[in-house]
C-alpha cells in the first residue's frame, strides 16, 4: 500500500487544521481529573463537536455512520489532533474504540441501528465488564453467570477494573452461559444497561491517585436476550474481535503522544546539561527508532483493519512492544530529571502508570502466548490438569 500523502489527503489535513484552529478556542476549561460528571460533559461535548463537523468516526464505515476514511486519512486525522493538542476520546474510549467497532463487525442490523449513532454523537458512554478478581490474565476463567429465563438473561457475579463505570450508560459484558468447566466455549458477549436493577458500582483508586476504575457487583441483573452480540457461547470469539481493536488501533493517539514526548525528553536533556553523555543519547536514539518502527506497524495494522474489518494479529505485536517501550521511556525520563523526579509530578506519574501498561488490555505474557501459538505455531502450554494426570 502507498502511504505517501496524496493531494486529497493533504486537503483533509488543511481543512481539519483550519477547523481545529477555530473550534479549540471556544472549548471550556478542562475539568479536574476527579470530577467525573464534568469530565463526561466535557468529553461528550467534544465528541459532539467532532460528530457535527463530520469527524465523529473517521475510521468507521459510512454505513455505520462514520466518515469511511482510508487508513492514511485516519492517520492524518490523528496526527492533526495531536499536533493541535485537541482533547482525546476520554470517557468515550470504550464505545468509540472497542464496543462500537465490535458491534459493526458482529452486531445485528437492529443492534447497529440502536447503539452506533449514540456513540458517535457523544450521547452514550460505554464501559467494559470483562476482568474479574479471579479472571484477569486468564479471562476464560470468568465466573459471572448468566442464566436464560425467557427473553432475558439473569446475571450475577463481580467485575473489576471497569473503566469509567461511574459515568457509563452501557457495558460490554462477558458472562458464562455454558457449564462451569466450559472455559472459552461457554462465554457470551452481552450489552448491559448500567441503570438496570441489581447493578452496583464501587469506584477504586489506583496507586497513582486516579479513580477511573470501578468494581461492578451484579445481583440477578436482567439483560434482554436481544442484547446478545453473536451467538450464545460464542462470546470468546466476539471478545477476540474486541481485543483486536483494543490492541491494534486504539493506541494510535498514545503513540503520537509518545513521539512528541521523545522530542521533549531530548530537549530536556540538552537543557539540563547531560546531552553530551553518549549512553543517554544512545538510549534516546534507540527508543526513537522503536517508535518509528511502531509507527510503521501501526500503518500496517490500520491498513489491514480497513481491508478485513479487524486489525488482526499485528495488534498483539504492537501492544506487547508499545507497553514495554512506554516503561523504558518512563525510566529514561526519571533518569533525566534525577532527584527532582521523586517529587510527584509528570515523570513520577508516567512511571507509575507505565507499570500498568504491561497488564491492561492483555498482559505481556498473554501477548507472547498469542504470538507463539497463533503466529509461530508453537505448541500450547500444557494445562495444570494435564501435568497432574
Amino acid at each position: 500500500m502507498d502511504l505517501r500523502y496524496s493531494a486529497e489527503e493533504e486537503e483533509l489535513r488543511r481543512s481539519l487544521r483550519a477547523w481545529l484552529a477555530g473550534v479549540l478556542r471556544g472549548l471550556p476549561q478542562k475539568p479536574r481529573p476527579d470530577d467525573w460528571d464534568a469530565r463526561r460533559r466535557y468529553d461528550m461535548g467534544w465528541q459532539r463537536l467532532l460528530y457535527e463537523a463530520g469527524y465523529g468516526g473517521v475510521d468507521w464505515p459510512k454505513d455505520a455512520g462514520g466518515r469511511g476514511s482510508s487508513p492514511v486519512e485516519q492517520l492524518v486525522f490523528l496526527e492533526e489532533l495531536q499536533r493541535a493538542r485537541a482533547p482525546g476520546v476520554g470517557v468515550g474510549f470504550v464505545g468509540l474504540l472497542h464496543a462500537g467497532p465490535t458491534i459493526i463487525a458482529e452486531g445485528s442490523a437492529a443492534q447497529r441501528a440502536r447503539y452506533l449513532q449514540p456513540i458517535l454523537a457523544g450521547e452514550e458512554v460505554w464501559c467494559q465488564g470483562f476482568s474479574e478478581p479471579d479472571a484477569g490474565s486468564d479471562l476464560a476463567a470468568l465466573k459471572t453467570r448468566a442464566v436464560r429465563d425467557g427473553d432475558d438473561y439473569v446475571v450475577s457475579g463481580q467485575k473489576i477494573w471497569t473503566s469509567h463505570a461511574q459515568v457509563a450508560d452501557l457495558c460490554e459484558l462477558l458472562v458464562r452461559t455454558g457449564t462451569e468447566g466450559s472455559r472459552h466455549r461457554g462465554i457470551t458477549w452481552l450489552v448491559m444497561p448500567m441503570d438496570a436493577p441489581g447493578v452496583e458500582v464501587r469506584p477504586l483508586r489506583t496507586i497513582a491517585g486516579s479513580s477511573e476504575f470501578s468494581e461492578l457487583f451484579l445481583d440477578e441483573v436482567r439483560i434482554p436476550v436481544a442484547n446478545r452480540v453473536g451467538a450464545e457461547n460464542d462470546g470468546w470469539r466476539v471478545a477476540m474481535v474486541t481485543f483486536a481493536f483494543e490492541r491494534g488501533t486504539a493506541f494510535v493517539a498514545e503513540l503520537l503522544e509518545s513521539m512528541e514526548l521523545m522530542r521533549l525528553l531530548a530537549a530536556s536533556a540538552k537543557e539540563s546539561g547531560i546531552w553530551d553523555d553518549p549512553c543517554l543519547r544512545q538510549r534516546l536514539g534507540s527508543l526513537a527508532a522503536e517508535l518509528d518502527a511502531l509507527w510503521a506497524l501501526t500503518r500496517r495494522n490500520v491498513s489491514e483493519a480497513s481491508r478485513s474489518g479487524v486489525p488482526g494479529i499485528g495488534g498483539s505485536v504492537f501492544k506487547l512492544a508499545f507497553s514495554e517501550l512506554r516503561q523504558s521511556m518512563a525510566d529514561l525520563w526519571m533518569d533525566i530529571e534525577g532527584r527532582s523526579a521523586l517529587v510527584w509530578g509528570e515523570p513520577a506519574d508516567m512511571w507509575v502508570n507505565s507499570l500498568s501498561r504491561t497488564i491492561a488490555a492483555g498482559t505481556s505474557q498473554v501477548q507472547r502466548n498469542i504470538l507463539a501459538e497463533r503466529v509461530l505455531g508453537l505448541p500450547k502450554e500444557p494445562s495444570t490438569r494435564t501435568l497432574e494426570g
